[in-house]
């Protein structure tokens, strides 16, 4: 049998700040471009995603950037951390990547990076990966989410034919956190307040009265609701797992690493749970 040829080093992406812009309180946009863009393209996923490579402060990387030498000469505490944010807009004319950010003042890593970001910044990231776009086939579409995927529901909103049916849902700290997005498509906006993330969520979709027809899902935030969501979806509804597009952005309580390190164990219980219920 023949062997299997080793997989190519994926070279990450190279570029700079170009500009940035608060959006609301808590949401900070960072527009990425310059001619290591040169290569960068995107396909028709509305939910395309790049990962951001953070290095430990003090330590620099020999040029040019390559993680494979940077993972053989460097200690481990000494590599790159990754985190993984949605492409907002992606504008191949100008070269423009437009990426947003959830904050929260100095918590976490890349929220405080978008704030401080100045134009000029070197930024390196992996990607784009994604899998979904709306299907023109299906009857209506349901779009649900908490801030971490409120930028791929504005792009999958806004790439949607004109007269497309859809009901979209995101839950967001209070009124001020709201955004305009350029879409027919009226958005509810579920104000949290002192509410656990996901709860008004869960209990918008299922007042929901479901059209008729073949549905596309959209669900995507923190994993407790997901969870929630995905089980009245898949069990109660018995909607085909073709036509989700299903899971947790980020768990509460963990960080990337520790939510990515445990994620895949943890969705293959959640549909061992539902299949055996279903």
């Amino acid at each position: 049998m023949a062997e299997r040829p080793a997989r190519k080093p994926r070279k990450p992406h190279s570029a700079q700040v170009v500009r940035t812009e608060r959006l609301t309180p808590h949401m900070q946009r960072v527009v990425l471009g310059g001619d290591g863009l040169a290569d960068f393209t995107a396909g028709s996923c509305t939910d395309h995603y790049v990962k951001l490579l953070f290095g430990p402060e003090g330590v620099t990387y020999p040029e040019p950037f390559d993680m494979e030498r940077v993972r053989a000469e460097f200690p481990r505490e000494q590599w790159p951390v990754t985190r993984t944010y949605t492409v907002r807009a992606w504008d191949p004319e100008h070269r423009e990547l437009a990426l947003d950010f959830v904050v929260h003042g100095d918590e976490g890593l890349a929220g405080p990076w978008a704030l401080r970001a100045r134009p000029g910044e070197v930024v390196r990231f992996m990607g784009p990966g994604g899998a979904y776009a709306p299907d023109a086939g299906a009857d209506w579409h349901l779009l649900a989410g908490d801030e971490s995927a409120l930028p791929a529901i504005a792009t999958a909103l806004e790439a949607l034919p004109d007269g497309a049916v859809a009901h979209a849902f995101v839950e967001v700290a209070g009124p001020e956190e709201e955004q305009k997005i350029d879409s027919d498509v009226e958005v509810v906006w579920l104000h949290r307040g002192n509410r656990p993330i996901g709860e008004a969520l869960v209990e918008a979709v299922r007042a929901l009265e479901f059209p008729a027809g073949r549905m596309q899902a959209f669900v995507h935030g923190e994993a407790a609701f997901v969870k929630e969501l995905r089980r009245m979806l898949r069990v109660e509804r018995e909607i085909p797992r073709e036509d989700l597009s299903i899971s947790g952005y980020w768990r509460l309580g963990h960080n990337e690493d520790g939510w990515q390190a445990s994620k895949r164990e943890w969705n293959a219980q959640v549909e061992a749970e539902q299949e055996a219920s279903a």
